[in-house]
């Protein structure tokens, strides 16, 4: 295959970078696998604490060595190293160790938003789709990152083909669709195939998406995080400044209490809850009228009550969204006088009430 191929490839110019305290690369036990996909190489140099500046010199021979044999693929070297996080700078310093360093804001983004939720299932993408469209509805400058680098679907749901242009320079040109500027790994991926990184790859990629990715001015940039509280969530909430999170629930007991472990990390991360969103929270009969409460109803709101955020309303199961959503075509676009697209409507018109700084200033 092509990409067994060019890992060979990738791997026997790495025999030519030199590494500190002898040595070369190809033969570094710190040496990751060698990830390649349609359009990208990664990979991935594990090193002591403390040494990740000596290695900074290996990390860029080792890029232009795998740029050399890539085939014009967008190559992704990181240095990671085996320090473990500390929940606040304050703790870190009083054992002697370094905290984080200082979030960054990414040039050119006002603000950004991630949406989240504690577990798979609960429509998460789908919200975070139609909640970016809901905001450039309002007038906002919308983008979308996929972060969810183990299941990307907002390839399909915004119905993007073909992967994202690279420039001379190489950085990303995002993807266009219903006037978003999006970006998803998803895109890089030939139909089917699995992304295999562990979490220095995976965050590595992270970071490589938002920031070398040219954005233009956005006021807002949608994040779809994956599901769950694991290492993506908190390398993004770590290194970026964020306007707050988003968090997706369905009504059932089940969801909510996996939605209340996000909701306890991102609070631990000093990261501000913009609000809590009922997803497939009812469901209205299409030939009676009749609503009937599938799930149960109210819990999200209650939760939300409980913990002291917002609740940021419902939205209604129903199969337009789920034929929308599968056909590319978002039903905030595609039906935007519709029961569902109101509903998203007014989720970002809670979020906005609440968080004015989302708006762009006058002048």
């Amino acid at each position: 295959m092509a990409d067994t191929r060019i890992a060979e490839a990738v791997r026997a110019a790495l025999a030519g970078v030199e590494i500190p305290g002898g040595g070369d690369l190809a033969s570094y036990g710190g040496l990751s696998d060698i990830i390649v996909t349609q359009s990208a190489v990664a990979l991935a140099i594990s090193v002591a604490p403390g040494m990740e500046a000596a290695f900074g010199p290996a990390r860029e021979a080792a890029q232009r060595a795998a740029e050399a044999v890539g085939e014009g693929r967008k190559v992704m070297v990181s240095v990671t190293s085996d320090r473990a996080p500390a929940t606040a700078t304050g703790q870190a310093a009083a054992q002697g160790r370094p905290g984080p360093a200082p979030r960054q804001p990414v040039p050119g983004i006002r603000n950004i938003v991630a949406v989240g939720s504690g577990k798979g299932g609960v429509g998460k993408s789908t919200t975070a789709v139609n909640l970016a469209l809901a905001l450039a509805a309002e007038g906002l400058r919308v983008g979308i990152l996929d972060a969810d680098l183990y299941g990307p679907s907002i390839p399909k749901l915004l119905g993007i083909e073909g992967k994202p242009a690279v420039r001379e320079d190489g950085i990303f040109s995002p993807h266009e669709a219903y006037g978003l500027k999006a970006m998803s790994i998803g895109s890089m991926l030939t139909p089917g195939q699995a992304v295999v990184w562990r979490g220095p790859m995976a965050t590595s990629a992270l970071r490589q998406l938002l920031r070398e990715t040219d954005w233009g001015t956005l006021d807002v940039l949608i994040v779809d995080l994956p599901p769950g509280t694991g290492d993506i969530q908190i390398s993004l909430f770590q290194q970026a400044e964020l306007a707050g999170a988003v968090i997706v629930s369905t009504p059932q007991d089940l969801a909510l209490i996996d939605a209340q472990k996000a909701i306890d990390m991102i609070h631990r991360m000093n990261i501000p809850l913009l609000g809590l969103v009922e997803n497939m929270s009812y469901f209205v009969a299409p030939d009676t009228g009749k609503r009937y409460d599938i799930f149960g109803h109210g819990g999200a709101q209650a939760a939300a009550e409980r913990i002291g955020m917002p609740f940021l309303g419902e939205v209604p199961l129903h199969m337009a969204i789920r034929e929308t959503s599968d056909a590319g075509k978002p039903v905030v676009s595609t039906d935007p006088e519709g029961a569902e697209a109101k509903a998203f409507r007014a989720i970002a018109r809670e979020i906005l009430a609440n968080t004015p700084g989302l708006r762009p200033t006058a002048g």
